[in-house]
């Protein structure tokens, strides 16, 4: 009885074995190289600023094209950037777009990002890209003045003008410390001309309401007339949507702000992010974001609205522009108060 009942666990025990096996696919796998790189997880980390509709349709045509996962994280660049400071030590992200180069530049500076030339690189404006393949402009944007029809039928002041007694108490401008765009337009415009007209600003009554989204909206409500370093895609999706609204550049210049589109060089998913920068250099997606009114990078495709060899331009010193832009946005903003 006692031999019988061993013979019965030992035939118990290769049966559990042959059952794992089976489980696991019939026979046991041979142990796989050493690799450097993690194997590809089928899913990428992608933190991206607004506008969301062009967001979530990049998103869905990857997903749809490669079959790979795109999570997603939207927020202001202010916001991405503090999620990628507060992730230093267990990184999540894979592709990181902002909509301020200076930022892209900042985290070249840190050593945070990975060289990859996408296809389709040698297409891009060459303003749109850096000499060691970490940055790519995919989309550009520029700032210009948005202004309440309603309450102004027809405005073309200059920048400085808007220090004018006429505008007191009729402007807002974006947070520059929560949207690129305006903390960079900031940077270049002072770079040039100093500081001194949006001082006069400040001294006119203008306010912040908060970041893009914010300020636009209180232009569009009637609660401020005028939106100055107002981003131009807002503008034009605003008036198609039938807001009482106009838009112009001013003709002293603005600075046009490539869109960076950057590897993470902790990226936990770096073939994937490969592929994705690939994407975003595509003809589908520079389709998508001209559709969504922004500039493309690809100088063969054309914008919806006005062409960037069109817009009047601030030379950007981006090395100058870096060393002053977030003192001259906080001083900025501290003057608005």
């Amino acid at each position: 009885m006692h031999h019988s009942l061993k013979r019965i666990i030992l035939a118990g025990a290769a049966c559990a074995a042959i059952f794992s096996l089976s489980a696991c696919g019939g026979k046991a796998d041979a142990p796989k190289a050493a690799s450097s790189e993690a194997p590809a997880s089928g899913k990428v980390t992608v933190y991206m600023p607004s506008p969301a509709g062009l967001s979530n349709k990049i998103a869905k045509g990857f997903e749809k094209k490669t079959g790979i996962k795109v999570e997603q994280f939207q927020g202001t660049t202010g916001e991405i950037m503090a999620r990628l400071e507060a992730e230093k030590a267990n990184p999540a992200a894979d592709v990181v777009i902002l909509a301020s180069w200076s930022d892209g530049l900042s985290l070249k500076q840190q050593g945070s990002l990975m060289a990859y030339k996408p296809k389709e690189a040698d297409g891009l404006s060459p303003h749109f890209k850096d000499n060691d393949n970490e940055l790519f402009g995919y989309s550009a944007s520029a700032v210009g003045v948005i202004y309440n029809t309603k309450l102004i039928p027809e405005l073309s002041a200059d920048w400085s003008e808007l220090a004018n007694p006429e505008y007191k108490d009729k402007l807002v401008i974006p947070d520059p410390e929560k949207s690129g765009a305006c903390k960079d337009f900031l940077a270049g415009y002072v770079s040039k001309y100093g500081f001194d007209a949006l001082e006069g600003m400040a001294k006119n009554g203008m306010k912040v309401p908060g970041a893009n989204k914010a300020a636009l909206e209180a232009v569009t409500t009637g609660e401020a007339a005028i939106l100055v370093a107002g981003v131009d895609y807002n503008a034009y999706t605003a008036i198609k949507k039938g807001e009482p609204l106009a838009f112009y550049y001013p003709k002293s210049g603005t600075i046009v702000n490539p869109r960076p589109a950057m590897i993470m060089k902790n990226a936990p998913d770096k073939e994937n992010a490969q592929k994705f920068m690939d994407y975003l250099l595509s003809d589908e997606v520079q389709s998508m974001v001209a559709d969504a009114n922004l500039l493309p990078g690809r100088t063969d495709v054309k914008a919806k609205h006005v062409q960037l060899s069109d817009i009047p331009q601030i030379p950007a010193d981006w090395d100058k522009m870096m060393t002053i832009a977030s003192e001259t946005a906080a001083r900025l903003n501290a003057l608005c108060k």
